[in-house]
C-alpha cells in the first residue's frame, strides 16, 4: 500500500483575467487604441506580443505614467478578494505567477492584500518611455511550479490564457479559469471552472486535504 501524499499544498494563480481585469485592455479602453486589446488569450508568443505592444506605445507616445494612471483606476474582479482570503485560510500559501510587471502591479496587489507575486520588470527611460522589458527568468511560471515541487510542495494552479498552460500542466493539478474557447479546445485535458464558486469546487476536488 502506497503512503499518503503528505506534502503541504500551495495554490499558484495567474493575475490578469483571474483576479484582476486585463491591464492592457483597460489601457486600450482609456486611450481608444484598440490594438492594445490583444492579450495572451489571443497570442501564445509572449515576446511577439510585448514587441507589438511596445511598438504601439512608441507610436502613440504613451509612457509608463500614462499606463500607471489607468491602473490606479482599476479594482480586482468582483469576488477576487474574498476568493484569495478563502485560499489563505486553507492552504500553505498563495503565489501569483504573472507575466505582468512590477511597475504595474503594486496598486492591484495592495487591494488583494499583498499576496506573494513573481513577475517581470520594465526598462524605462528617464522621460517615462517604456523601452523594453526583462523577464524574471525564461518560462517563469512552469519553472516556479517545478521549483516549489522540488522543495516538497504540492501545487494546485489556475490560469486563463495560453501563457498559463505550461504552469497548469506542470502543477499537480491545473485548472483553466474562465478561458476563451480556443484555449479550452487546445488544452482539453485541463478542467475548466467558470466563476469563483466553480473554481473553489475544482480546487477542493484537486486538494488531498479536507478543506
Amino acid at each position: 500500500m502506497s503512503e499518503p501524499d503528505m506534502r503541504p499544498e500551495l495554490v499558484c494563480l495567474d493575475l490578469e483575467g483571474v483576479l484582476v481585469p486585463e491591464i492592457w485592455i483597460a489601457v486600450a479602453e482609456r486611450t481608444g487604441i484598440d490594438e492594445l486589446r490583444r492579450t495572451t488569450r489571443d497570442e501564445p508568443d509572449y515576446d511577439a506580443l510585448m514587441r507589438y505592444r511596445l511598438a504601439i506605445l512608441e507610436q502613440h507616445g504613451l509612457t509608463l505614467p500614462d499606463i500607471q494612471a489607468t491602473i490606479a483606476t482599476m479594482a480586482p474582479l468582483p469576488g477576487a478578494v474574498e476568493f484569495v482570503d478563502w485560499l489563505r485560510e486553507r492552504f500553505s500559501g498563495v503565489i501569483i505567477l504573472s507575466d505582468t510587471f512590477a511597475e504595474f502591479a503594486q496598486p492591484l496587489m495592495r487591494q488583494l492584500g499583498f499576496p506573494t507575486l513573481f513577475c517581470h520588470s520594465l526598462e524605462v527611460a528617464g522621460d517615462g518611455r517604456i523601452t523594453g522589458y526583462r523577464l524574471r527568468m525564461p518560462d517563469q511560471k512552469r519553472a516556479s511550479v517545478q521549483a516549489l515541487q522540488s522543495v516538497t510542495f504540492r501545487v494546485i494552479a489556475a490560469g486563463d490564457s495560453y501563457n498559463d498552460t505550461a504552469m497548469l500542466l506542470a502543477a499537480d493539478a491545473g485548472i483553466l479559469f474562465d478561458p476563451p474557447q480556443h484555449v479550452v479546445d487546445a488544452f482539453g485535458q485541463l478542467p475548466v471552472a467558470r466563476g469563483y464558486d466553480e473554481l473553489q469546487t475544482c480546487i477542493k476536488a484537486a486538494s488531498l486535504r479536507a478543506i
